[in-house]
């Protein structure tokens, strides 16, 4: 039984990020490096398009804006096709037909996370967008989604039809931002050391080591 004081990780990202679907396998490896330190691990939300709206937009157009053409972000993907793959991921960029905005993922999320469920969640989300291109604007295949980690879809389905937490999930996301993240995934170390980008799991587990020491030292004094 452990008596080390558990290290809080806030992960900061965003499920249409595929860095953050990169860096999330990479926690996760980075954890199973360190199995003697106890950890919490809080998935926040991040809007890394916040202009997108609620409905949606074609991902053609959403490319065009952010990266001036179709071909422009289809010369810089293969390096994130490829580091995905590194990790034992699938990025499939051709099939991704649209851009949602990301709110209700982050809704489900955090729904989930009341049965322990969020990193579930969040992975079934990643791997529906990034591996199989599903549409995260439709109502149909978030509830399906919500179904497939254990939780209610009856129940699902009539909170995502309100505004319930919308909200809350905006405030934590702008709270990342006044706190200076710009960049995904971001991993958060007892809320005082943070660590920008997908960072091999190594380095992670070194900054999970050095980081519960010194919080557990400063609890022993």
């Amino acid at each position: 039984m452990s008596t080390l004081k558990p290290l809080p990780i806030d992960v900061v990202s965003d499920v249409v990020c595929p860095w953050c679907y990169i860096g999330k396998r990479r926690i996760e490896n980075a954890l199973a490096l360190t199995p003697d330190v106890p950890v919490e691990i809080n998935w926040r939300p991040f809007f890394l398009n916040a202009w997108v709206p609620r409905e949606g937009i074609s991902r053609d157009e959403y490319l065009t804006a952010k990266f001036g053409s179709v071909e422009a972000y289809n010369g810089i993907a293969g390096r994130v096709v490829a580091a995905a793959s590194e990790e034992g991921l699938t990025y499939r960029p051709e099939l991704v037909k649209r851009q949602p905005n990301t709110i209700d993922c982050h809704r489900l999320i955090y729904w989930a996370d009341a049965q322990g469920k969020s990193a579930e969640m969040k992975q079934r989300l990643m791997e529906l967008y990034f591996r199989d291109g599903g549409d995260l604007t439709d109502v149909d295949v978030l509830v399906q989604a919500a179904a497939d980690v254990g939780l209610d879809a009856g129940d699902v389905r009539k909170r995502l039809a309100t505004d319930e937490d919308v909200d809350l999930i905006s405030a934590q996301a702008k709270d990342a931002s006044d706190k200076g993240i710009s960049g995904v995934p971001t991993f958060v170390f007892a809320q005082k050391y943070a660590v920008s980008g997908a960072q091999p799991a190594e380095q992670l587990a070194r900054a999970i080591r050095q980081v519960s020491a010194e919080v557990n030292a400063q609890a022993a004094e």
